[in-house]
């Protein structure tokens, strides 16, 4: 379990650059879309023309607001196709900027991711965000081959966890404000990328503070075994689309991935701006 989580931790820099660069902003803008519409848009497209609804309850921790007022009317501009395929266009221009595809190992690493994409594709029931996207087609140029194929993964384990905090009673607000309290991640960030009011956010706080779960601004004993538990949960979940690899082929996998990342990162692909 640890291995494939690693694997995936390790390759997910790969397909959450999408949502930075200045590829993607440039083809959504010149389709009519900008700001956060861009954003909603090109990741709920496999769905067709998605409603602020779906996104809503597929996102699970945006404010609601916020995602309405993107989503609505952004369908006038555009079609679902051509936000795909604005989509996969900066994706592969972005990669191609940072050097993935001359990278040593690049064949056996999209081999292998390719392979624990399609093996999550035969357990697709209750992963919606997962099942539009693997109803895609796959791409023809292999540096995009491997974006789609660690977005089908990244997506694949997404529904699993929002399954798992739908089982726990965790809201989106609540999972945001337990992730802050981790220090993982800048809390500003995720106030900011999320839009959730500071009141709101300060009420959901004083909310798991009464349930036992904050100390503070920080994780209660209690908190910290939940989050232990739902980040367990969706390890688990996460599994059969590893299995089909194997023991020997996820270490490799978990092993070739670390330059891909550093790649990304070092490129400035997940730069904020």
């Amino acid at each position: 379990m640890e291995t494939a989580r690693a694997a995936w931790r390790r390759l997910e820099p790969v397909h959450a650059m999408i949502y930075f660069v200045p590829e993607g902003r440039r083809r959504y803008a010149d389709l009519g879309l900008s700001g956060r519409a861009g954003y909603f848009t090109s990741r709920s497209a496999a769905f067709g023309r998605a409603s602020a609804e779906l996104v809503i309850s597929t996102f699970y921790n945006f404010n609601p607001d916020v995602v309405r007022q993107a989503v609505d009317g952004a369908w006038d501009a555009t079609t679902p196709q051509q936000v795909l395929d604005a989509r996969y266009a900066a994706a592969g221009e972005a990669l191609r900027r940072a050097g993935i595809h001359g990278l040593p190992n690049f064949d056996e690493v999209l081999a292998l991711t390719r392979r624990a994409a399609e093996a999550a594709c035969e357990h697709a029931q209750g992963r919606p965000l997962f099942a539009a996207h693997a109803a895609l087609p796959w791409p023809q140029e292999p540096v995009v081959q491997l974006w789609h194929a660690q977005t089908l993964l990244r997506e694949f384990r997404g529904d699993g966890h929002v399954a798992c905090l739908l089982s726990e009673g965790v809201g989106g607000l609540e999972a945001l404000v337990l992730h802050a309290a981790t220090g993982e991640v800048p809390v500003d960030f995720l106030k900011a990328s999320r839009a959730w009011p500071e009141e709101e956010w300060a009420g959901t706080q004083e909310r798991l503070r009464t349930r036992g779960l904050l100390d503070g601004d920080s994780l209660s004993p209690e908190g910290a075994l939940l989050r232990r538990h739902i980040e367990d949960r969706t390890d688990r979940l996460a599994l059969p689309a590893y299995a089909v690899l194997g023991d020997a082929d996820c270490e490799r996998l978990a092993e070739l991935a670390s330059p891909f990342g550093r790649a990304v990162v070092e490129a400035g692909l997940l730069h904020l701006g």
